[in-house]
């Protein structure tokens, strides 16, 4: 019984097709269960930024003297405000993407969020199988010079496609069957639209269709800031196609050359579009919503990050009577204390790793991870942004089982030592706020550990 169950598992699991059917039950079935779910409870399944997102698309489509687009195109235009709903802080391409939510039903948008789900399933499916794994094979194939005279030539490269194809199916179950993923995506969080974006970017990339790359790259960093920072490995990418000079003068003029600049004038041309439209619509509110308001942010609520507590301590609360902050405050609340280490290991690590074109998935999951851990605000869907690039990197990383498994430990238990203690705080209303901040720094060290691993096992 239990192997004729193995073998069923075995065989439902090494074919794509099946993966993305039970992918897609899983998710329709999650988003049923939460219609029944938010209606019985007090304690909803849906996530609260789902309502914003909601709420958003119900004031663009129905505006009121109180609530207009304050561009000029969007007062010519006649329509509302996304921003005139509290906590609204994305770009209106979002809002405007759920509009379905109020014609035709108002899950829609969560059907729509667990379809760029599946369909990144399926970028990275044909990622692995076209270009990652053959490269790998090939690779192997030629260093162990093996003789296979007994098959023929035809055999032999259909065995090679079977296995590529089961391997990479297993690989990208993780991500579809992530419950992380599919929790996330029918709870209504707009994350798997960006992840989607990032993938096509990626396929793009590693095609050499630098052009659509570039335009998705400024697409992605108008949709989230952050995809911006893999800009700098695609030009030294772009750089090395043609070779790399000697030293620091080779290393610049790969950086530095007409094809980099035209990469970077479409990307940064693209985004800057993107936001003119979106400023001649919906005026200074869309600029200091989506971005200035990240500048200065200084969010006390507590998160992963350690920095946090430090933000607390020095926030200005009603009735504080302190006219002026001392140097050290300041420079704690400063968001510079955080953004100047963070772009430094984002940015540098894209320097360092990012000159071959088959390193570039490794690359931005470097980048990304490094991003996120010294972030002065991460949740937990923070990780995603990185742990979406994990199925494309493991055909190249060579980890001992125990090591794996120990990372994998200190991944997941670092997050449950904080979690244990936020709960204290959030639901039981105790004062453990120091005792938060030493598990924040626990986390900072424990992901670090984790990306320090991956970093020594991986084989370029």
């Amino acid at each position: 019984m239990v192997h004729w169950l193995s073998t069923r598992l075995s065989r439902t699991f090494s074919s794509f097709r099946n993966v993305l059917i039970i992918s897609t039950i899983i998710r329709v079935a999650l988003i049923l269960y939460s219609e029944w779910h938010d209606a019985h409870s007090t304690v909803k399944y849906t996530d609260v930024d789902y309502r914003v997102f909601s709420d958003a698309t119900r004031f663009i489509l129905h505006p009121t003297p109180q609530n207009t687009a304050n561009g000029l195109v969007g007062k010519w235009l006649g329509i509302g405000d996304p921003y005139t709903r509290a906590t609204y802080r994305y770009t209106p391409l979002l809002a405007l993407l759920l509009a379905p939510n109020e014609w035709i039903h108002p899950s829609f948008g969560k059907y729509l969020f667990a379809g760029c789900d599946i369909i990144a399933g399926i970028i990275m499916y044909n990622l692995l199988v076209y270009i990652i794994l053959p490269s790998i094979h090939l690779s192997s194939s030629v260093s162990q010079n093996i003789s296979n005279e007994v098959k023929s030539q035809e055999d032999t490269d259909a065995e090679k496609g079977s296995a590529i194809t089961r391997k990479a199916t297993y690989l990208v179950s993780l991500h579809l069957l992530n419950p992380m993923v599919f929790s996330i995506s029918t709870r209504g969080s707009s994350e798997s639209v960006l992840s989607l974006f990032v993938l096509a970017t990626l396929y793009c990339a590693l095609k050499s269709n630098w052009t659509l790359a570039a335009i998705l790259l400024g697409l992605s960093t108008h949709w989230k800031i952050y995809p911006f920072i893999y800009g700098i490995a695609c030009l030294g990418v772009i750089g090395n196609e043609r070779g790399i000079g000697k030293g620091l003068k080779g290393r610049l003029n790969a950086l530095v050359n007409a094809r980099t600049i035209k990469f970077a004038l479409i990307s940064a041309g693209t985004f800057g579009l993107l936001n003119v439209l979106m400023y001649a619509i919906w005026g200074y509110p869309f600029l200091y919503e989506s971005y200035l308001y990240h500048i200065h942010r200084r969010d006390h609520r507590h998160n992963f990050s350690p920095y946090f507590y430090l933000i607390y301590l020095t926030y200005p609360f009603p009735g504080d009577s302190t006219p002026q902050l001392e140097v050290w405050q300041q420079i704690v609340r400063s968001p510079l204390t955080s953004f100047i280490p963070q772009m430094a290991l984002s940015l540098g690590a894209g320097i360092l790793f990012g000159w071959k074109k088959k390193d570039l998935p490794f690359t931005w999951f470097i980048q990304t991870f490094a991003f996120v851990i010294f972030n002065r605000v991460c949740t937990s869907q923070y990780f995603l942004w990185y742990t979406l690039f994990v199925p494309l990197i493991i055909p190249r990383l060579s980890m001992p089982f125990w090591k794996a498994l120990l990372s994998v430990a200190v991944w997941f238990g670092a997050q449950g030592l904080w979690l244990s203690k936020a709960y204290r705080l959030e639901f039981l209303g105790e004062n453990v706020f120091y005792g938060l901040w030493l598990r924040g720094l626990i986390y900072v060290a424990g992901h670090s550990w984790v990306l320090a691993s991956v970093m020594d096992s991986y084989q370029g």
